[in-house]
């Protein structure tokens, strides 16, 4: 029994329910006071070195989101899985955890891959990729700031085989799609907050991102959203390390022996 059960379909919430979450988790970061003392970089870099407007920002993250609801709707209505009284099979909890495990792992190599060929393919970085680059400071809101192309390759078909290849219901969905969406807004939210269990947990987290949006840093750190295996294996990872500002705020700097 889960909360929206006999009010909304399952198919409904894994279509919307991220949507939700994203602007609500990226509006929490949003209203947050200006904490100087936990930013990855100054509000006067965030001002002086990003090329477009928050409005824009937002009109192209909705603008993806749009096409994800699509797709999305039309994904859940052919895989379905119903039995003869029309209720959805529902596995068992060890069988979802396997299945969450299996789609991080493939949401994870095929946006590397797909990130990775983005920034080699010159005419792909210019024409489509570095929309999301003009985020050269980012924050929470500009997750998901892409250009519209980019959107569909990366994320809405990413989600879309991680969803198909690991088998997961529905339900499953609403779960797994609202986590990544959270763990994607936090690692560009700017912010290295204390007790942030994303940080705890996972090495590719803010700081991770934040060296790849640096332009010494853009060859590196591919991985995304979830763990940084593919980056280690292929030698795209780069090392780094906190160091506090004197005036407030930490700042990712590159270890030089790479």
């Amino acid at each position: 029994m889960v909360l929206w059960e006999g009010y909304v379909s399952d198919e409904a919430m894994g279509t919307f329910a991220p949507i939700v979450v994203y602007w609500v988790y990226a509006g929490f970061y949003q209203l947050l006071p200006p904490l100087d003392n936990y930013r990855l970089h100054t509000r006067k870099e965030e001002e002086e070195r990003n090329s477009v407007p928050l409005t824009m920002v937002v009109k192209g993250v909705l603008l993806q989101q749009l096409v994800q609801a699509t797709i999305a709707q039309g994904l859940f209505v052919l895989t379905s899985k119903a039995n003869p009284s029309g209720a959805t099979v529902q596995p068992s909890i060890p069988i979802q955890i396997l299945q969450f495990l299996v789609a991080m792992l493939v949401m994870d190599t095929w946006q590397y891959f797909v990130h990775r060929y983005m920034h080699q393919n010159k005419f792909l970085y210019r024409h489509v990729h570095s929309q999301h680059h003009r985020l050269v400071v980012t924050y929470a809101i500009g997750a998901l700031y892409n250009h519209p192309l980019e959107g569909l390759l990366l994320d809405t078909f990413g989600g879309a085989i991680s969803f198909l290849v690991s088998g997961m219901t529905a339900r499953t969905a609403v779960y797994f799609f609202c986590f990544a969406v959270i763990k994607t807004v936090d690692d560009h939210c700017g912010l290295w907050l204390p007790g942030n269990i994303f940080h705890i947990f996972f090495k590719n987290n803010t700081a991770y991102h934040d060296i790849h949006h640096q332009l010494q840093g853009t060859k590196y750190n591919y991985s995304q959203p979830f763990f940084s295996i593919w980056d280690k294996l292929l030698g795209t990872h780069m090392p780094y390390y906190l160091v506090k500002r004197p005036e407030g705020g930490f700042e990712a700097q590159l270890v030089k022996d790479k």
